[in-house]
């Protein structure tokens, strides 16, 4: 039976952290705030964890889930080939609402779905997210809605949706972003943004102007 756990207090948000965490070492999925939408989270090097997630969303494997990790130096074991303005935008806005579309390395266990050789990873900008990162590894971690609905902004709207395909739900309240992070694609010598979100083609190219790195925009 799903489990909802508070996270008002320091031994509620202790309890959340620790049976997220336990759920996921379990290969069951979990329900968990982000700075920009609720997430549904599995084990993102257990197969049949992220083939339920999927599953639950109803999505396919051709909508491979993101990768959340909590600190930006992790992008580098689950990343290759990562190009010197991919790292100005990781350095300015991680942890936030920034994704990007990464070559994967070739040497990862792992199977997100057809990725066809990238991972999209991201470190969100949310105190309990990352401390459940920190003691989980990375997690694959899609928006919390049924595909085709809003994405979740609080808790109830995330369990209305997936709450008996999940173990825990951490309730921290209402999402403090709402809007989707902002997808970026940098397989290539120039980025494209393939999603617009929380963070602006403006925002974005402000950052790599130094660099004559301007992303083209095909979101």
């Amino acid at each position: 039976m799903t489990q909802r756990y508070p996270t008002g207090t320091d031994d509620e948000r202790e309890a959340a952290i620790g049976a997220a965490s336990l759920a996921v070492q379990r290969g069951q999925l979990v329900i968990l705030p982000t700075d920009t939408v609720y997430g549904i989270g599995a084990d993102a090097f257990d197969p049949v964890a992220v083939r339920g997630l999927l599953e639950a969303k109803g999505r396919g494997r051709e909508m491979p889930p993101p990768v959340l990790i909590s600190s930006p130096s992790t992008v580098d074991a689950l990343a290759i080939r990562i190009p010197a303005y991919a790292r100005a935008l990781i350095e300015a806005f991680w942890p936030g609402p920034l994704t990007l579309v990464c070559h994967q390395q070739t040497s990862l266990q792992w199977d997100l779905g057809d990725t066809r050789g990238t991972v999209a990873v991201r470190m969100p900008d949310h105190e309990i997210a990352l401390e459940i990162l920190e003691r989980t590894g990375p997690l694959a971690v899609s928006s919390a809605n049924i595909t085709g609905m809003p994405a979740a902004l609080d808790p109830d709207q995330a369990a209305e949706m997936l709450g008996d395909k999940v173990e825990v739900i951490v309730d921290a309240g209402e999402s403090s972003g709402g809007q989707a992070s902002t997808i970026v694609d940098v397989t290539g010598s120039k980025g494209r943004i393939l999603r617009h979100g929380a963070l602006s083609l403006e925002q974005l190219n402000a950052v790599l102007e130094p660099l004559d790195a301007a992303l083209t925009d095909e979101g």
